[in-house]
């Protein structure tokens, strides 16, 4: 009897014993939440620091020479376009147009009896020749020294601010030396540098907006001019940006602003994983890949891009959609270890009670 009890109590010991180290080897298998990798199709963007500048500013200047009578506005001062800036005393050219355009008008007379003359065949042809050609040079006179007295007046080209004055009445000023600065007000001009990896997708970008500094709760549009095709120092190529004025906001060239631009990605290269899927292992941002042939998971390094404000992951680099990526238990996991993936929880059956 005891050689039969024996090796059946042996094979039962053998029997819980493997049931045991069956059932550790399931319960050392890691339970975890996973995430399909999906392709990103939306819009992202970047901010870079800039100034404002004036868009144009012009140092302006008398076509004719002569003393200064006056220099009406101030330094700073808001000018409209055809204000009077400047004015040299007209006393000479004055005189020398009223000379002229007597000369004018006696020529003009002449000239049109001696033609009047001519269609009535009273005339031979080298008179009429001579005549004509006494209107055309006088005419020519007159007209230059309209023009002259004319420019003794330099009115402003457009609406803007004066930013210096060169001469003040009673000077003498020679013709074309600048009189007076003016900084075009109709739109200033904003700076950004860019580095080479964003000059290279400049075809994505969408739009430009800005913010500045002393109106932070403001967002200015603003329109590109151009991105120039050479490198600075640093390595970094200069962008121009339109920026038009906004009623009711005073803005000064030298403000600084923070300028968005919005682009769209190349969606084959962007991906979205949860945030909760990254962790950090020796200063680099890295997933778990989970392998649905081999149930076991891989760590990865992955480039990230942004984090959205859904709590998602932006990745440029080390992922593609359609991968599975632990999203919870990361750090519980090591490379190569199989896991078990987390059931999703049905819509009818909340908290798992069914």
């Amino acid at each position: 009897m005891k050689g039969v009890v024996l090796p059946l109590f042996g094979l039962i010991l053998l029997m819980c014993a493997c049931g045991s180290s069956q059932s550790n080897r399931e319960r050392g298998k890691a339970t975890v939440k996973a995430d399909t990798v999906r392709s990103y199709q939306g819009e992202l963007s970047i901010i870079y620091p800039g100034k404002i500048k004036a868009a144009s500013e012009v140092k302006l200047s008398f076509r004719v020479a002569g003393p200064i009578r006056a220099v009406p506005p101030e330094v700073g001062a808001f000018v409209k376009k055809g204000q009077l800036l400047a004015e040299i005393d007209p006393r000479d050219y004055e005189i020398q147009f009223s000379a002229t355009e007597a000369e004018y008008n006696q020529v003009k007379e002449e000239a049109g009896r001696v033609i009047e003359l001519y269609n009535r065949k009273s005339v031979p042809v080298n008179d009429y020749d001579k005549a004509v050609a006494g209107i055309k040079q006088i005419t020519a006179k007159y007209n230059a020294h309209k023009n002259a007295l004319e420019d003794t007046r330099l009115t402003a080209p457009f609406d803007g601010y004066v930013q210096k004055k060169y001469y003040d009445a009673h000077e003498t000023v020679a013709a074309g030396y600048p009189v007076i600065s003016m900084i075009n007000s109709s739109y200033f001009d904003v700076e950004i540098d860019i580095p080479s990896s964003d000059y290279v997708r400049q075809d994505l970008f969408k739009s430009f907006s800005c913010t500045i500094d002393v109106f932070p709760d403001q967002v200015f549009p603003l329109e590109l001019i151009e991105i120039t095709r050479k490198a600075n120092l640093n390595q970094l190529y200069r962008m121009r940006l339109r920026l038009k004025p906004v009623p009711g906001v005073d803005i000064a060239a030298g403000m600084s602003v923070n300028v968005t631009i919005e682009y769209n990605p190349n969606e084959e290269v962007l991906a979205v994983i949860p945030l909760s899927a990254m962790f950090e292992e020796n200063g680099e941002a890295a997933v778990w890949v989970y392998n649905p042939k081999t149930r076991d998971v891989t760590k990865r390094t992955i480039h990230l891009n942004k984090l959205l404000k859904s709590g998602e992951l932006i990745v440029s680099e080390g992922l593609s959609a359609g991968e599975i990526v632990v999203s919870a238990g990361v750090h519980s996991l090591k490379e190569g270890m199989q896991v078990e993936l987390l059931k999703p929880t049905s819509g009818t059956n909340v908290g798992g009670l069914l």
